[in-house]
């Protein structure tokens, strides 16, 4: 159950942010929309992180901030200005986020061999080409 539950939250909010994204006004600048989401995302953070903290210290907790919090805000930028862009081009909600999705996966494995050393079986190998092919078949 403890490994369900992110998955869930991952896919009900991934959902959600697929709508929203693919929701978002035509008319609206994409950055100024995506300023009122941060702004948003870091009330809800802020609040999350005083209802499920057990310490409380912001100023201890920021200290312990390194580069991944930096870069991971740069792709959150990357990620959803891409998909808002990605649906005004005219993709399909579903579309958009499966060829993505698979395109991501199939890169973190190779990633996941290259740089943490995981190990990769041939059954992926052969998984990474079925995608490849899929990829292929779909967007054609």
């Amino acid at each position: 159950m403890n490994m369900l539950i992110p998955i869930l939250i991952i896919v009900a909010s991934n959902t959600v942010y697929n709508i929203c994204a693919k929701s978002t006004p035509e008319g609206i600048n994409t950055f100024a929309s995506l300023t009122v989401t941060y702004l948003v995302a870091a009330g809800a953070a802020l609040a999350m992180f005083f209802i499920t903290g057990r310490d409380r210290n912001l100023s201890a907790e920021l200290a312990k901030v390194n580069w991944s919090q930096i870069a991971l805000g740069i792709s959150i930028v990357g990620l959803e200005s891409g998909f808002i862009l990605a649906f005004r081009a005219g993709w399909k909600i579903g579309l958009a986020q499966l060829v993505a999705s698979v395109t991501v996966s199939c890169i973190l494995i190779i990633i996941g061999y290259l740089v943490y050393k995981e190990v990769l079986s041939v059954r992926q190998f052969v998984g990474i080409g079925i995608c490849a092919v899929g990829l292929f078949l779909i967007t054609k």
